[in-house]
């Protein structure tokens, strides 16, 4: 197994944008290796009784009847399907999506426009560094999932090309 130097400044940089994001898990993949860096979501706080003091034991709360869906459901359940979708380009690391090289220039890509494979359609900046999301196949992009300026998760859906 080929050894991959270790980057200290790669992890601490990758570690401060899983605190600023409240993200648990971020990794990267590049020519020289792979760097994942997981922390534990923050502990949950619960009060304490005292040992002399006895607490009311409160009687179990009734199971709730199938309730309608919430609106975040829906949206997961929907980006859930998205990304199922034999067309869907899935974000390929986390950052931030711009559909422009620029702000106000026009969009690499819009609804109904036929792109060829290796085509830019979005730019995703990772650690300051912009990287280009091209077509993985040509087709025409049916809808574009993410807005200008948007977190995006490693895997989230980006857009559909039918």
């Amino acid at each position: 197994m080929n050894s991959v130097p270790f980057d200290p400044a790669a992890v601490r940089a990758l570690a401060t944008i899983l605190v600023d994001t409240g993200l648990t898990e971020i990794e990267i993949e590049g020519k020289e290796g792979r760097i994942r860096v997981v922390r534990a979501p923050a502990p949950m706080i619960s009060a304490t009784v005292p040992v002399a003091q006895s607490a009311p034991v409160a009687a179990p709360a009734p199971m709730p009847v199938a309730a309608p869906m919430t609106a975040a459901a829906a949206a997961a359940s929907a980006a859930e399907d998205d990304a199922r979708h034999p067309g869907a380009v899935l974000s390929p690391m986390v950052g931030i999506a711009y559909l422009s090289p620029e702000p106000g220039a026009t969009p690499f890509i819009v609804p109904g426009q036929a792109v060829s494979a290796g085509q830019t359609l979005l730019l995703i900046e990772a650690m300051k560094t912009f990287n280009q999301i091209k077509a993985p196949k040509s087709g025409v992009v049916a809808r574009i999932l993410v807005s200008p300026g948007s977190p995006v998760e490693y895997g989230e859906p980006l857009l559909i090309l039918e």
